[in-house]
């Protein structure tokens, strides 16, 4: 930090916030983690922001950015766009304050979210199937009728709400030496950084983004917010395509680093968290842990990983669970040919049994035309107990005389 210009989020601010959200937002739990610790070599500590009202941090923004409006804006209402998160803290604060609140939805977003956003109180649209489009609808709403727009994360207000996670983690965990925290446009790891770098300028923090919506490392690299041509990302809480320009600043001045996950190690860390912490936690919520296990000696301990959210749609948990279990060497699926004669399909149940591995699915083709006139093709997918268990069943159908496809 030079400090050549003056933040435009302060300790104070932050500490404004913190006073306001008093009784609104969770003091959120903070958990440690004897399983990551010991991956780790130093101690882990789980903030449960998926634990907090709404089922993220972001009812801590909402909520102070809405108490900053005058008389008149409030009564003219205030409008946002999200696919989930943001939309339920809207809701929330709005309600709370006794603001009517208008929340734009993308069509396809989870049925569960939508179904809360109402339950809290706004009334909910749905227009346009990206958030681009939604955001879209409700800024030309805002200027149709005056209502406030309520940015997830590009305001003073909302990232001085969002710091106070930082606050928290200090009195929490006073010995802390890194804070790992997702990133999607910013705003929660600028607050986070404004508050601990203030108080802790030596601790340090890690933001995390997922690689298919990383547009933090070249706009660090470039001095300056650059957009993604593209986003795909199972975390749909951190799918955002270009910082923003409040979150940037911050984050460029006050975060030591910025590193980026793959799905698969979104997928085991939320995967994790449900074994081994009995968390419940979106992949983007996850972000934090998913960095611990790519990078298990990157960090100095005492860590602090942030759990930011724990909306996760109930299908998409199943798939990601069952990606995540993949992932990790505990699902297999194959291709493998076998001579299509009577008791053919029971022999080869009979190989597997012997490897301990459970048949979730079996798919029998004995008709294609790329099929030899006495040849069966049998898709399988099997829970196996790891990767070396998944070689030890690769090896023992190869030893039986099957030639596996894939």
């Amino acid at each position: 930090m030079d400090g050549t210009a003056p933040l435009s989020v302060t300790l104070d601010d932050v500490r404004g916030a913190h006073k306001m959200l008093s009784g609104v937002a969770r003091v959120t739990t903070m958990e440690g983690s004897r399983h990551l610790s010991s991956l780790v070599g130093a101690p882990v500590h789980l903030k449960c922001e998926n634990l907090q009202r709404t089922g993220s941090f972001k009812i801590r923004g909402a909520y102070v950015r809405i108490s900053g409006l005058r008389p008149e804006e409030r009564a003219a209402g205030v409008v946002a766009a999200s696919a989930g998160n943001h939309a339920q803290g809207v809701a929330l604060a709005a309600s709370l304050l006794g603001v009517h609140s208008t929340v734009f939805m993308p069509v396809g977003a989870p049925l569960p979210k939508v179904a809360a956003t109402r339950d809290y109180g706004a009334e909910v649209r749905m227009t346009g199937t990206v958030v681009d489009e939604t955001l879209h609808a409700a800024r030309e709403y805002a200027e149709e009728t005056g209502a406030v727009f309520i940015h997830p994360f590009d305001h003073p207000d909302v990232i001085a709400g969002q710091g106070t996670v930082g606050l928290e983690i200090l009195e929490q965990c006073p010995e802390v030496r890194t804070v790992v925290v997702g990133i999607g446009g910013g705003g929660l790891a600028a607050g986070v950084a404004v508050a601990v770098k203030a108080l802790r300028p030596e601790v340090r923090i890690v933001g995390v983004q997922a690689a298919g919506a990383a547009a933090y490392p070249p706009s660090l690299t470039a001095g300056r917010p650059v957009a993604l041509d593209a986003v795909a990302t199972m975390a749909d809480g951190i799918m955002v395509g270009r910082p923003g320009d409040v979150p940037f600043a911050l984050i460029r001045e006050l975060v030591d680093d910025v590193v980026t996950v793959t799905e698969d190690q979104l997928s085991s860390a939320l995967l994790l968290c449900l074994e081994r912490a009995k968390l419940v936690v979106e992949p983007a919520g996850a972000s934090s842990v998913a960095a611990l296990l790519a990078r298990p000696d990157a960090f100095e301990g005492p860590i602090v990983a942030v759990l930011s959210g724990g909306n996760v749609d109930p299908l998409l948990m199943q798939r990601i669970l069952r990606h995540g279990m993949s992932a990790a060497g505990r699902y297999l699926s194959l291709r493998l040919l076998l001579t299509d004669r009577p008791g053919a399909l029971a022999t080869l149940l009979g190989v597997l049994s012997v490897v301990d591995a459970n048949v979730t699915d079996i798919s029998h083709v004995r008709t294609d035309p790329r099929l030899g006139l006495t040849e069966a093709e049998v898709e399988l997918h099997l829970e196996t107990k790891g990767p070396d268990h998944c070689a030890a069943v690769a090896t023992a159908l190869r030893d039986a005389g099957y030639t596996v496809l894939a």
